[in-house]
């Protein structure tokens, strides 16, 4: 039922087949229904990671959340459809630590082989924020889409090295061979998402990935690369709130002190960082 509601909320009244058009289909519609976000983590009450829980929050209308919980519901969708779906551990570039370093949830979903990819194996990823549009093709070689290009290197079955667009949020992710299990998934999340020292529990961070370009809101700043590229800070509360509206976030279970307070404190993190740069 969760699925069933997960795909209503996409726009579609039935279950596809799985093809590569409806793989492309998914990652599109998701992209423009659900924004990134970890707005319940700073908020001090980060969602858990089962996909189950995700997909019912999202069928209810509710956010995604971040990188975890988007590219495991869209796993646990794929694989009820269908498809041959897998996951690697990922490791962004910029944090990347000891090997077995997990702060991504990488898919890769086999056979659907076109000309331009033999192979058949594909990269969906809606858990990037402002990645890519399309899903990927596992091929080693610099990807181009829209304004935006994107690099595989180094693959082999051992894994690859994902280089985001040079306008990207961040540098890239080292994808590796073993599949992490739920609990390890899980735990990674309590690691980014715990304060004070989780990665993902100091700022706001809001992003929409569009046909043209991307949208992200980092604490008061709001930054589009891409198509009409620009980047204002929000300084005042009201246009503060109207972005993450406009960006898909769902507020109605978030008091009005309490969103006012996390922007207060935004807007001293912002001001804290001007004077230090």
């Amino acid at each position: 039922m969760s699925v069933d509601g997960y795909l209503r909320r996409l726009g579609l009244g039935r279950r596809p087949a799985p093809t590569l058009a409806t793989l492309v289909d998914l990652h599109h519609r998701h992209l423009d229904t659900l924004a990134y976000d970890n707005l319940a983590i700073v908020l001090g009450r980060p969602d858990p990671t089962d996909a189950a829980a995700t997909l019912a929050r999202i069928a209810d209308g509710g956010n995604a959340g971040y990188c975890f919980h988007h590219n495991g519901a869209v796993e646990a969708v794929l694989r009820e459809l269908g498809f041959d779906v897998s996951r690697r551990p990922g490791a962004q570039l910029e944090t990347l630590g000891p090997s077995g370093t997990l702060d991504h949830l990488v898919l890769v979903v086999a056979g659907l082989p076109t000309a331009a990819n033999p192979g058949g194996r594909w990269w969906p990823d809606l858990g990037y924020g402002d990645g890519f549009r399309d899903p990927l093709p596992l091929v080693a070689a610099v990807h181009r889409q829209g304004p935006f290009r994107y690099r595989v290197a180094g693959l082999t079955d051992r894994g690859w090295t994902f280089h985001h667009d040079p306008d990207g949020s961040f540098l890239g992710t080292h994808v590796g061979a073993v599949a992490p299990t739920d609990p390890e998934v899980e735990a990674a999340h309590r690691r980014l998402a715990t304060p004070p020292d989780g990665a993902f529990s100091r700022r706001l961070v809001v992003q929409r990935r569009d046909s043209t370009g991307a949208w992200t809101l980092r604490g008061v700043r709001l930054v589009r690369t891409g198509a009409g590229a620009t980047r204002r800070d929000l300084r005042g509360y009201d246009d503060w709130r109207r972005a993450l509206v406009d960006l898909g976030l769902a507020l109605g279970d978030v008091r009005e002190d309490e969103l006012r307070a996390l922007h207060q404190r935004a807007l001293v993190d912002h001001d804290d960082w001007l004077v230090a740069r």
